[in-house]
């Protein structure tokens, strides 16, 4: 009887016995000091250590959660959210737009006209009214100006001017007059359509694309025939030049190079070379323009091997009267001490920037809340979010579509219709098929509404019209990198957002970004969770019917708990669907790694608690069996080529 009583007594009040808990060395090896109280557990929260100050209101959750929701853990043991301390810094600001008209310019006034009527353009932006003249003059330029200004009109108006205007008319089969390299395939397409337009009444110069993913016979016989303004990806253009023989630049009078710097940062400087090289080796003269949003070390060096005696036009200087170098040599010193002081960037005057704190466990559903809350729930917006990783954006896409997209209530009759509104996702990032990754750039493009899930493919320079949202969830790895992301809204005087998702432990990233003149506001992420209570589909049903009460913190939780168990049922319903979950955390994991080392003390992979970021995926507990993480297989670091 006294061992019976004894061991009645060692028994937890659930009635199992004690268990003695085992330290696991592959969850902990991610942040020193990560213990089981962090792990999810199904009623044994009596087991659990807890700080004595959160003891009672942990009890209290505890109580509420525990006979309506399988997990409880989603808001225990987060990491506190630091408190953001930073100076208001005066945001560099470029003036958009001009009251000079393109009839002032000396152009064909059938292209006057097309400008007009087909690209329903009135007045020059100020890249246009500096750019426009200049390369009139036949001068070769370095165009810096802020992302969504107008960079294309600027060089494609003045070369359609050049090519029509020739005394011998030109004929298709010259081959090309003029080069455009551009980094990505979007882009391509998107400079393509431009150029097309603008030649609308000069029939007789014949525009051609080549990128990746197309078939290279149907290239070849393109080129055979002829192409006048030849717009391609470098990649794709060097393995014409070593294995197309039609293929010359004989007759080519323009070197473009647009988005100078992210042609570089794709690994492209090689292949610009033997461009560089396959050019002069035919035509010793042309005109060469390079534009980019940033003037990073790589750009003033391109610019110097294929650029003579150019105009350096920067919109940003021209506003805080920077005065611009006149002579290469000026120009040379210049460019050298943007680089190596702290470079300021240009941010629309129209785009109110924000950051957000969330912890990792918190993450998933702070995000789909967010989403409910812009596309569902406020005026319809078209929003962009930013992945650092293909794998991811497959992923999310997958998830947020299948437990975000419509749903039993909306079916029910006496529903509201905002109610009813379904979100349209769509997904974008290097590994789809190039058919695939046009057919989804024009669904988006032409869509008034809708949520694309991407990777950086669509960070630069392509024109999305009416994106009214841009969200981070990813940091990028530079402020350049940053104004890229956020420069797909608010183009060209249009107003727009941007959410810049953080853990507690990369709070120091604000910093970093005002201290290159970028002003961001916090949103919390409290805020975001209450869009919650206007959704049923995540309401806990109590006994009795009780009705919720208000917006209190407590049933904010409550729902954040029910969205959170949807997401992790979903991904644990079938063996494969963990799989992908872990497939796509440890590519998360990886692009963590590869941040440059200057933000290592910002985003250092020891600062991850692997057990709260696998919630982020909906897995119910941290993989034991992830592989080693390479140090290499970074975008970032090594820089290999992308797909093209």
């Amino acid at each position: 009887k006294q061992s019976g009583a004894l061991k009645r007594k060692l028994q937890s009040p659930h009635g199992n016995p004690p268990v003695k808990r085992k330290r696991k060395l592959s969850i902990n090896t991610f942040r020193k000091g990560a213990t089981e109280a962090d792990r999810r557990e199904e009623g044994s929260s009596s087991q659990k250590i807890v700080p004595k100050k959160q003891l009672t209101d942990k009890q209290n959750e505890s109580q509420k959660n525990k006979p309506f929701i399988k997990t409880s853990s989603l808001f225990k043991n987060n990491p506190d959210i630091p408190e953001i301390h930073r100076k208001e810094v005066q945001q560099v600001q470029e003036n958009v737009f001009t009251t000079d008209s393109f009839s002032q310019l000396d152009l064909h006034p059938h292209l006057i006209s097309t400008i007009n009527t087909v690209l329903n353009i009135c007045s020059m932006t100020s890249v246009q009214k500096q750019t426009i003249p200049v390369l009139l003059q036949g001068r070769d330029a370095l165009v810096r100006s802020q992302t969504g200004s107008g960079k294309t009109l600027a060089y494609g108006i003045p070369l359609v001017q050049s090519l029509q205007g020739m005394e011998s008319k030109i004929q298709r089969s010259d081959g090309p007059y003029a080069l455009v390299l551009i980094p990505t395939r979007e882009l391509a397409l998107q400079s393509f359509d431009t150029i097309q337009k603008l030649l609308k009444p000069f029939t007789w110069i014949v525009p051609g694309v080549l990128m990746g993913g197309e078939k290279r016979k149907s290239e070849k016989a393109r080129l055979r025939k002829g192409i006048n303004i030849l717009i391609s990806t470098p990649g794709r253009l060097v393995d014409h030049i070593r294995s197309t023989q039609c293929i010359h630049f004989r007759r080519t009078q323009w070197l473009i190079i647009d988005e100078a710097d992210r042609i570089l940062d794709l690994g492209f400087e090689k292949d610009v070379a033997v461009i560089l090289n396959a050019l002069n080796a035919e035509r010793e003269t042309r005109q060469n323009v390079l534009l980019s949003a940033t003037l990073t070390e790589g750009v003033t060096r391109l610019a110097d091997i294929s650029l003579n005696d150019p105009v350096s036009i920067s919109i940003a200087d021209e506003i805080q009267n920077v005065p611009k170098p006149t002579s290469q040599t000026d120009r040379k010193a210049s460019s050298s001490s943007n680089c190596m002081d702290q470079e300021n960037f240009a941010v629309p005057e129209t785009l109110q920037q924000y950051v957000m704190m969330v912890p990792s466990k918190l993450r998933l559903v702070t995000l789909a809340a967010f989403i409910l809350q812009k596309c569902k729930f406020e005026k319809r917006h078209k929003m962009i979010i930013f992945f650092s990783s293909c794998e991811q954006v497959e992923f999310y896409h997958e998830l947020l579509a299948k437990v975000l997209s419509g749903g039993p209530e909306s079916e029910q009759p006496g529903r509201s219709p905002l109610s009813s509104v379904s979100l349209h996702f769509l997904r974008l990032h290097g590994d789809m098929e190039q058919e695939e990754r046009t057919e989804v750039f024009q669904e988006f493009l032409k869509s008034k509404t809708g949520i694309l899930l991407c990777t950086d493919v669509a960070a630069r320079g392509l024109d999305l019209p009416q994106v009214t949202w841009i969200v981070q969830y990813n940091a990028p790895a530079s402020p350049a990198e940053y104004i890229h992301r956020i420069g797909r809204t608010a183009r060209i005087g249009c107003r727009g957002s941007s959410l810049l998702v953080l853990a507690p432990s990369e709070a120091e990233y604000v910093s970093l970004l005002a201290s290159h003149k970028i002003n961001v506001s916090e949103l919390k992420m409290e805020k975001v969770l209450a869009t919650l209570m206007k959704d049923d589909r995540f309401r806990v049903h109590r006994p009795g019917n009780k009705k919720s009460c208000g917006k209190n913190p407590q049933e904010v939780r409550e729902r954040a708990t029910v969205l959170q168990t949807k997401f992790e049922n979903l991904v644990h319903s079938s063996e494969g669907t963990v799989q992908w979950a872990k497939k796509a955390l440890q590519s998360f994991l990886c692009a963590y790694t590869t941040y440059p080392k200057d933000l290592k003390h910002i985003f250092h992979i020891k600062s991850l608690h692997l057990g709260h970021v696998a919630k982020s995926f909906g897995l119910r507990d941290a993989p034991q069996n992830l592989t080693a993480l390479p140090a290499a297989g970074s975008k970032r670091k090594t820089k290999p080529k992308p797909k093209r």
